[in-house]
């Protein structure tokens, strides 16, 4: 299966030359401040790509998913809409259509608190109560802010920190997904494998908020 990652666009999605693929996974952050108008534009876009699959989970500037309720949008492929939306929850992806062969998925939006932005959560036992709902069985996970280590250094402007989540790596680290996709850290962008999982920082734009980094492709 080719999956194709993208993260951050923050309303630049149209800018991107999106490979093919079987799934084309979105790991948050889609707009600037959340508007409503903007979420409508990206999820025309996003429904109109070739890929057989499209997933997605918001991020923290996607403050209408946070405030509105995100059941207007359908999910889970709803009325032959041609994507799923995740938050906190699992799909079920099948690999092809001639086996009973398939991938479990987890989404979740949520990143550690910092600022006043959307699907925050204090580090700490907050925070890992959301870790804890992955399943042991998940082959994708998809979280829109990166774990601990992997991916997730800020720029020498803001110190060069790691500013991942050590709850979230400790859990990535106890199911070993084939996969783990995100963003969030522009700085982060890049693809890497450590503990038997590919770990993908998709983030389309970089510092400036130019959409400047390609979608990269993972084949499992």
């Amino acid at each position: 299966m080719r999956v194709v990652c993208i993260s951050d666009t923050h309303e630049q999605h149209r800018k991107l030359k999106i490979p093919d693929g079987d799934l084309l996974i979105h790991a948050g952050d889609i707009t600037y401040n959340g508007d409503g108008p903007a979420i409508k534009d990206f999820l025309d876009w996003f429904k109109a790509q070739p890929h057989r699959n499209k997933i997605f989970v918001a991020g923290n500037h996607d403050f209408w998913f946070e405030c509105d309720n995100p059941d207007q949008l359908g999910k889970n492929n709803p009325d032959g809409e041609d994507f799923t939306y995740l938050h906190d929850e699992a799909f079920i992806l099948p690999v092809d259509s001639k086996s009973n062969k398939y991938l479990k998925v987890w989404g979740s939006p949520f990143t550690p608190t910092f600022g006043s932005w959307a699907f925050m959560k204090d580090r700490g036992d907050e925070i890992a109560k959301v870790w804890n709902k992955i399943p042991y069985d998940t082959d994708i996970l998809i979280t829109h802010g990166p774990p601990a280590g992997i991916l997730d250094e800020t720029p020498p402007k803001w110190g060069s920190k790691h500013a991942g989540c050590w709850d979230l790596m400790a859990k990535v680290k106890l199911i070993k997904p084939k996969l783990h996709v995100f963003g969030h850290i522009h700085h982060g962008y890049g693809k890497t494998e450590k503990h038997g999982t590919i770990f993908v920082n998709a983030s389309s734009c970089d510092e400036n908020y130019d959409a400047v980094n390609p979608a990269i492709v993972v084949d499992l």
